[in-house]
Order: structure tokens, then sequence, then C-alpha cells
């Protein structure tokens, strides 16, 4: 691959100029080079990091204790601070949520009420009756 080897020459600048002209000309082409970027490992995020990421993973024992967001971090102090920020945070979400809420329905109430009083104050016109008065001339 001669013209992989010259892009790889200038970079991963010229990797996306030409990336980004494959998505102007046709998309599927950018789209080719956009995975064959990240297939290769040219963008940072190929396989060559996915390996290291799971070998550090497995030397920090993170598969052993089923490592998720809310896992324990092993300082129980931390955990502790972390468990109260994060419960503080959900409180702190719902009284938002509320708030909004309420917000939404005052609102709705005032454009009801105000849909509401205009409709009182319009004035009573009787309906024409077309058929009776004739054509209009």
């Amino acid at each position: 691959m001669v013209i992989a080897q010259r892009l790889d020459d200038y970079g991963k600048p010229a990797w996306l100029a030409v990336m980004v002209v494959g998505f102007i000309v046709f998309w599927p082409i950018g789209l080719a080079i956009l995975g064959y970027m990240i297939w290769s490992g040219r963008m940072g995020c190929g396989r060559g990091n996915w390996s290291r990421w799971k070998s550090e993973k497995w030397a920090r024992g993170g598969w052993r204790r089923g490592h998720r967001a809310g896992g324990f971090s092993g300082n129980s102090a931390f955990d502790e601070y972390k468990a109260e920020t994060l419960r503080r945070l959900e409180d702190e979400q719902q009284e938002f949520m509320d708030f909004l809420k309420r917000l939404r329905d005052a609102k709705d109430k005032a454009e009801f009420d105000q849909f509401m009083n205009e409709r009182r104050n319009r004035p009573q016109t009787p309906p024409s009756d077309m058929s009776q008065e004739g054509s209009p001339a």
C-alpha cells in the first residue's frame, strides 16, 4: 500500500483530509477510509490500543471484580464520598425535574387562562347565513 505509506509520512492530518475528501466525493469511500483508520490503529483507537487496555484492565483486577461505573475502588473513604455525592446529585436531579414539571404546568395554565379570557372577551357575532340573503352583490 504505497498510498498508505505516503499518508503515514504526512501523519494523522493527511489521513483526516483524505477521509473528509472521501466523504465529500462519495460517502461510502469516506466511511471505508474511516473504518480502515480505526481498524489499522492510525486513529489511536484501533486493535493495538484495545489489547493494551485489556491487559491493563486484567493487571488491575478489573475483570475479577466485575468492573462497572458503580464498582468499588478499594478505598472505603473514597467509596463513601462517591456514594454520598451520587445520592446528592440524584436528589438534586429529582428536585430539578420536579421544578421543571411545575414550571411547565404553570405555563400551560397561564396559556389556557389567556385563551379562555380571549374567548370570553371576543364579540359574539351571529353566523351569517348566505342562503337566505341571496348572492352577495
